[in-house]
């Protein structure tokens, strides 16, 4: 194993997709059981931290704001009927039902593992505080969006501005554990994940009975209406401090059961105008991170995850990736096991590994692995304008 672990390692390193999806997914689950059970966090007598990670951590912390994609638990302590916190979620983790809305582990559980990072806690646990805190913090929150009003049908969930704000809190404790110059080093070479935009439309745009978006605008408005909210936060994350920052792009949500779930895609294929839709958004996402790249946000680098095309090429190429379900969900009740999501103690499908989709909207963790090395060490069409094992060795 170690020496499957040392060959994967290198292939990695030089950008390549060596192994199948079994391989993949063995050795990165190793990669973050390891990093869960080796973290090691100090404080100095001054109050300053030191050491915070174990020798092979490559950053310094690990920020997570986004939605149900990358929520590990936040939900569970909020008043929200998006939650994810019983059987059979997380039904392959060895942690159980933790509020991660998979089978196991997420983008960011597998992108913290090739990062030496331990998964962060959730900011909405009131365990999250003191030494907890310095490996980073997840703001994530099932149902939250871009934009304030989205999945309020679902009661209470953090928002992205919510969860910028609620990053603000942790930096008042952080200024208690170490000095001004030292937080600011800290949080430089830390690295902030965002992903969002998929509520912003599945539980938004496309839900002209609750929502007036799609009346207000069409969908070019409402991309830029996004990305302007967007730029917003990320520059407001520059002003308080950090540095790496990368953006995932919207996947095709028009290929996701929830939405072959309506009816309106043809047998063997997506519903081509949802997808057409997030077109715009995409491509203004990158040209934000190019435009925030430009040299007016001095020592930042900000890197767009193409979520998107990784997608698609692991929906239109299955075999390739060692899938063999990819228009339903493994856990899920009506047409493409998409219409009604897992409900608890429903009895998901057995060859997990094989589908492409866990629930009605989210997939399973055999995919997120993929996701996440791709982002880790992908070339510029995965990850623009370097992948994410270059950004944690930039040193601020």
């Amino acid at each position: 194993m170690e020496k499957l672990k040392k060959f994967y390692l290198l292939e990695a390193m030089r950008g390549s997709y060596c192994c199948s999806i079994e391989v993949v997914v063995l050795i990165v689950m190793g990669l973050v059981g390891n990093v869960i059970s080796s973290t090691n966090i100090n404080i100095n007598s001054k109050g300053t931290a030191v050491d915070q990670l174990g020798s092979n951590a490559q950053v310094t912390a690990l920020f997570v704001f986004g939605d149900s994609l990358v929520d590990n638990g936040n939900n569970n302590f909020l008043n929200s009927m998006a939650k994810s916190n019983y059987y059979p979620y997380g039904i392959d983790s060895n942690l159980g039902s933790t509020g991660r809305f998979s089978n196991g582990n997420t983008f960011v559980d597998y992108l913290g593992g090739w990062l030496g990072i331990a998964a962060p806690p959730p900011f909405a646990d009131p365990a999250t505080s003191g030494a907890k805190i310095l490996g980073g913090v997840n703001y994530a929150s099932a149902a939250g969006g871009i934009l304030d009003e989205t999945g309020q049908h679902f009661g209470d969930r953090y928002s992205l501005s919510q969860q910028v704000v609620n990053f603000e809190t942790t930096l008042s404790q952080l200024r208690t554990m170490m000095t001004g110059e030292n937080l600011s080093r800290y949080l430089a070479r830390s690295i902030a994940v965002l992903v969002f935009g998929s509520n912003d439309y599945i539980n938004n745009y496309l839900l002209p009975t609750m929502y007036p978006s799609s009346f207000n605008y069409n969908p070019s408005q409402f991309a830029n209406l996004l990305l302007s909210r967007y730029a917003r936060q990320l520059v407001t994350l520059y002003t308080l401090g950090l540095r790496k920052i990368v953006v995932a792009g919207v996947g095709p949500l028009g290929c996701i059961p929830n939405q072959l779930a309506t009816g309106q895609a043809p047998a063997g294929r997506c519903v081509d105008y949802v997808n057409q839709m997030l077109g715009a958004f995409n491509e203004g996402l990158l040209s934000l991170v190019k435009t925030l790249n430009n040299g007016t946000h001095p020592g930042a680098i900000f890197v767009y995850g193409n979520t998107y095309g990784a997608i698609g090429d692991i929906l239109n190429n299955p075999e390739r990736y060692g899938f063999r379900v990819v228009d339903r969900g493994c856990c899920g009740i009506g047409r493409n096991q998409g219409q009604v999501t897992c409900m608890p103690w429903s009895t998901p499908c057995a060859n997990r590994n094989e589908y492409v989709f866990w629930d009605a909207f989210h997939p399973t963790q055999a995919v997120d692995a993929i996701l996440a090395h791709r982002a880790y060490v992908g070339p510029p069409s995965d990850a623009y304008p370097i992948n994410v094992q270059q950004l944690a060795m930039i040193n601020n």
